[in-house]
């Protein structure tokens, strides 16, 4: 007998049971036995009053933005939406099939009530319970930043000069204030004074490759070398230079995982005499690759490089390939270097001046106050271990970083301002990690084990500064 599709809907039904419809090795319940978002409760409270309106539970909203990267939902108009179909999502929010859903700007209000140190936290935890399960080592860190298109088009950039642009950046800060809005912290001076974007002032307008200059912002990345877990992050405009943010990553990585760095891989760009020496003082050996031998190859081809001259420590001079001597001139106070000065009549006499020096004024040569340390520094660079690790941080942190652009929305920002996209970058590396964390489990389990946080993680008091 053929059986008939009734299409009248049932008016009441008792006989769901959520928890029986989402299969076993659903990837949502390995990340809900996972991660605990109660945390948030205790993280928020103090942005609630007593009295009012009852809000979403916290950990729901957490949740909620959690999903949003989690499997890319276009935006958060659609994730609303979504939701109320999807039983799977609906029993990861605890959620009953008559359960109301929420506006979407719940979402928008709570990170403006949150802050960012609330994402901040869900990442930290994230690379404790990988640190606890043992999938962080701690000593071998790749580092490296990308570039993100902000949510602001080339058209809506502005030139002017520095005290113009300044001022029209007060008169947004100004207008934010007055709606309850997060602004950037003033710490944050952009390169380019004479632009800025009307729709997002705080991206700097960065040219990629042979592209279009365009408003963008940066996102730096420090990676274990086991298992490519992020340790830690920050986000800043796209104009910040990267190796002006390594110390500071250093100084997250090991306050997350507490763990001290012991080496150090990344390109030329970090590779500055400023990094150099301030590894080598904490003890951290530098497999950066060397941004002055870059620079002096493209400027010194054909000619002596420093390394062609002696130095003498007990007469504190250096002596020549011709034989005559360089004397101590000045100490420059921003690189903190001797120059090292022949006398101009000396070299515009010197047989070999075609092979030492185009000047005029006769060669000069620099030497760090610290140049012993940079000494070191410079040969751990260039050794053989250092460039087969330098080959791995290429593959390491071009995965990391095309898995996020793949998966969690990385590349372009979904929010306009620094602070939304600190949230957002936040979020994606911390789902990362625990996809990292789950991918690690034991497949013979059908369900993941919780972990249980450091006990200096359960009340997260220090945030770092940007």
């Amino acid at each position: 007998m053929m059986g008939e599709q009734k299409s009248e809907p049932e008016l009441f039904n008792y006989a769901v049971n959520l928890e029986k419809r989402v299969r076993s090795n659903h990837p949502l319940r390995a990340v809900k036995a996972a991660i605990d978002f109660s945390f948030v409760r205790e993280e928020v409270a103090h942005c609630y009053g007593k009295k009012g309106n009852e809000s979403v539970a916290p950990e729901v909203i957490l949740k909620m933005m959690f999903l949003l990267f989690f499997d890319d939902i276009k935006s958060e108009r659609e994730l609303m939406e979504v939701i109320g179909e999807r039983l799977d999502y609906l029993w990861f929010l605890d959620y009953g099939l008559d359960e109301k859903i929420p506006d979407h700007s719940v979402l928008s209000k709570a990170r403006a009530r949150w802050g960012k140190e609330v994402f901040e936290s869900l990442f930290v935890r994230t690379v404790a319970q990988c640190v606890e399960t043992g999938l962080v080592d701690g000593h071998k860190l790749h580092v490296d930043a990308s570039l993100i298109d902000a949510d602001a088009a080339k058209e809506s950039v502005i030139k002017g000069a520095p005290a113009l642009i300044a001022a029209l950046k007060r008169a947004y800060q100004a207008t934010e204030s007055k709606l309850e809005e997060t602004s950037t912290p003033e710490n944050y001076q952009a390169v380019n004074d004479r632009m800025m974007s009307q729709s997002d002032p705080d991206a700097a307008l960065v040219r990629q490759g042979s592209g279009d200059s365009r408003p963008r912002y940066k996102h730096h990345r420090v990676i274990d070398d086991q298992k490519g877990v992020i340790t830690a992050t920050e986000t800043t405009p796209g104009s910040i230079a990267e190796n002006k943010k390594l110390l500071e990553l250093l100084d997250q990585h090991e306050s997350n995982t507490r763990c001290q760095a012991q080496i150090v891989i990344a390109d030329a760009k970090y590779g500055t005499t400023e990094n150099y020496v301030a590894c080598q003082t904490r003890g951290i050996t530098t497999h950066m690759g060397d941004a002055l031998s870059r620079a002096q190859y493209r400027r010194e081809q054909n000619i002596f490089g420093d390394e062609a001259f002696t130095y003498d420590p007990v007469r504190d001079i250096y002596r020549c390939p011709a034989g005559q001597i360089l004397r101590p001139r000045r100490m420059h106070p921003v690189r903190r270097t001797i120059e090292y000065k022949a006398p101009a009549r000396v070299c515009g006499a010197c047989v070999l001046r075609a092979q030492c020096t185009r000047s005029h004024h006769g060669r000069t040569v620099q030497r760090h106050e610290k140049q012993a340390a940079l000494d070191v520094a410079r040969i751990q660079a260039h050794s053989t271990s250092a460039r087969r690790n330098r080959k791995r941080r290429h593959h390491l942190m071009e995965r990391s970083f095309a898995d996020a652009a793949n998966n969690h929305h990385f590349k372009r920002a979904r929010w306009r301002r620094l602070w939304r996209q600190q949230i957002q970058d936040y979020l994606i590396a911390a789902i990362q990690n625990v996809r990292i964390l789950l991918a690690q489990q034991n497949p013979k389990h059908s369900a993941v084990v919780a972990l249980t946080l450091p006990a200096y993680l359960t009340k997260l008091q220090h945030f770092y500064p940007y």
